[in-house]
């Protein structure tokens, strides 16, 4: 009998590529631009992950320059490490 890993919903493969990136300071956050050019991902795609890790407090939204930019939390980082135990 083989036991089945369930998947990684989308959003928290997102969550460790934005970790993985090193968006997880306030100082290194980035943009909805600068994440999809970085993660080879679709801008609405992006947003959408975005959206469900913001409402799980997983990313953080900064303002600079009046543009959104985006990091992991330390909730998300635990949420990231806490998948490699």
């Amino acid at each position: 009998m083989s036991m089945r890993i369930p998947p990684i919903p989308d959003e928290t493969y997102f969550l460790c590529m934005l970790h993985n990136i090193g968006a997880i300071m306030p100082e290194r956050s980035l943009s909805i631009e600068e994440i999809a050019e970085r993660t080879a991902m679709d801008p609405s795609k992006v947003e959408e992950n975005l959206r469900k890790l913001i409402s799980s407090n997983y990313i953080e939204i900064n303002v600079v320059g009046g543009i959104k930019r985006y990091h992991v939390t330390i909730n998300g980082i635990r949420k990231v490490l806490s998948m490699y135990s």
